[in-house]
């Protein structure tokens, strides 16, 4: 299934975005410059978002957002539970080993 997922073009993936924008949009009964207007961007940023012709991170969150769609959000990056200076602090951790080979001189 990953191997499917990975042979779908990165425009077929904007354009599934898209879709799923705009479906949401209307469910929430609202046009593009409402929706626009509740995010603090442009129409045409979510005119962009809805057609999959590109679009930035930021109007991506700030839609995604209005929509109550911050679950998408939290499943693309996932808030980080374990935090990699606390796993030092408390001693878990191996030490490096490391392996020592004597230099070799050319001096002659």
């Amino acid at each position: 299934m990953a191997f499917m997922q990975q042979q779908v073009s990165s425009t077929e993936w904007e354009r599934r975005v898209g879709d799923q924008f705009r479906a949401l949009r209307l469910k929430h009964g609202l046009d593009q410059v409402e929706l626009a207007d509740a995010a603090g961007v442009s129409p045409g940023a979510v005119k962009n978002l809805e057609q999959g012709k590109g679009s930035t991170l930021k109007t991506l969150v700030k839609v995604a957002r209005v929509l109550d769609r911050t679950q998408w959000l939290l499943e693309i990056a996932p808030p980080v539970t374990v935090s990699p200076i606390e796993i030092l602090r408390s001693g878990r951790q191996q030490p490096r080993t490391r392996v020592y080979r004597p230099r070799v001189r050319n001096d002659a």
